[in-house]
């Protein structure tokens, strides 16, 4: 196992260089949880850096165990280069680089179609939180539209818990193509909007449904919601006007699959 004892080292620099890139073909991977969901999943973990002060730590010593079995460059660091890996404000014990998952359309498309679309969601720990849901919730899969945070990035990825290793996502540069894709698939189409919408628990979605939601303040802008099939609004209780972006999508994943079940 290597040794890591410079910040100007050429792997700690690529780790600096993949927290600030996330169009990269390569993922940051910040923190034991994430690690360890990676491996799981069977994610190709290329590079680990380890603080040397964690290696006496029985679930880290395991993992990289795991790690160097399955091939990964494991190197440990002192406390000041894991400052520099880690782009955490407290730097964690393990970072790893690994491959992107393959963004696989037939997946996200699978089945009987649960698809949230993440119009314009520019927030990465709302994105991957939405990630999250969407695994928990028994969505299909997961599209980033538009000016939406990449589901790639570290924060996005932290945000997810892991999930957006596992959970089928696509990427469309515009949120009306990703409508379209939705339902040449054989999609109905549902908007969330802030007001004058159906309850969710009045419209129909247990057949093939792509459920839209808007970026953090604006929503879904009136083109967007033009083209949907059903406009639905949560009912909220005086003086809420509007939910956070991942609990609209949980509230509304979650009703489909009591519909579906």
């Amino acid at each position: 196992m290597a040794h890591i004892t410079s910040r100007r080292n050429p792997l700690v620099a690529r780790c600096r260089q993949l927290a600030r890139d996330a169009t990269s073909e390569e993922l940051l991977l910040d923190g034991f949880h994430l690690v360890f969901e990676a491996a799981a999943a069977g994610v190709e973990i290329r590079h680990a850096v380890v603080a040397q002060e964690a290696l006496s730590r029985g679930e880290i010593r395991r993992l990289v165990d795991r790690l160097q079995k399955n091939g990964t460059d494991v190197a440990f660091a002192s406390s000041s280069v894991m400052d520099a890996v880690s782009p955490v404000r407290s730097a964690s014990d393990i970072v790893a680089i690994a491959a992107r998952p393959s963004s696989d359309v037939e997946r996200v498309f699978g089945g009987v179609p649960l698809v949230l679309i993440a119009a314009n969601v520019q927030d990465p720990g709302n994105l991957g939180a939405m990630v999250r849901v969407a695994e928990a919730g028994g969505a299909t899969g997961l599209v980033a539209a538009g000016t939406a945070a990449s589901p790639w990035s570290w924060k996005a990825l932290r945000g997810s818990m892991g999930s957006a290793l596992r959970v089928p996502i696509a990427t469309h540069e515009e949120p009306l193509q990703a409508v379209e894709h939705a339902r040449s698939r054989g999609c109905r189409i549902v908007a969330t909007v802030a007001r004058s919408g159906r309850s969710h628990f009045d419209v129909d979605l247990r057949g093939p449904v792509a459920i839209m939601i808007g970026g953090e303040g604006a929503g879904l802008n009136d083109a967007l919601t033009a083209t949907a099939d059903v406009r639905v609004t949560i009912p909220m209780k005086a003086p809420v006007e509007s939910l956070n972006a991942a609990v609209a999508a949980a509230l509304l994943v979650y009703e489909a699959g009591r519909q579906r079940t």
